[in-house]
């Protein structure tokens, strides 16, 4: 690895995620959503901040997610809430494709 690569973590190969879809994946204890919109990667926490849902599970309708629970939905691109029940924003995470890998930088 070269300098200014620490703290980025391989989840995924490109071939794992189609366009328009998103997956769920496990990186440093934590529970991430990967986005595909458009062929622009984004990250976020997997779990919706209103209840215990994988936001995997739900719904993406171009760069927005909805909770497949209670309907919450957020933008994918900032983590913002759009919705309710949810009023707490997703943390996202920084996100980036080297060769065929996708990988996201953890804090």
């Amino acid at each position: 690895m070269s300098e200014g690569d620490e703290g980025w973590v391989r989840v995924a190969g490109r071939g794992d995620l189609a366009a328009g879809e998103v997956i769920g994946v496990e990186a440093g204890g934590r529970s991430i959503a990967i986005y595909d919109c458009d062929g622009e990667l984004f990250a976020t926490d997997n779990i919706c901040t209103h209840a215990y849902a994988c936001l995997s599970d739900g719904w993406l309708d171009g760069t927005m997610i909805e909770c497949p629970l209670h309907a919450a939905r957020f933008d994918v691109r900032t983590g913002q809430v759009l919705d309710p029940p949810a009023t707490e924003d997703l943390k996202t995470y920084p996100i980036r494709q080297v060769d065929a890998a996708i990988l996201i930088k953890l804090d």
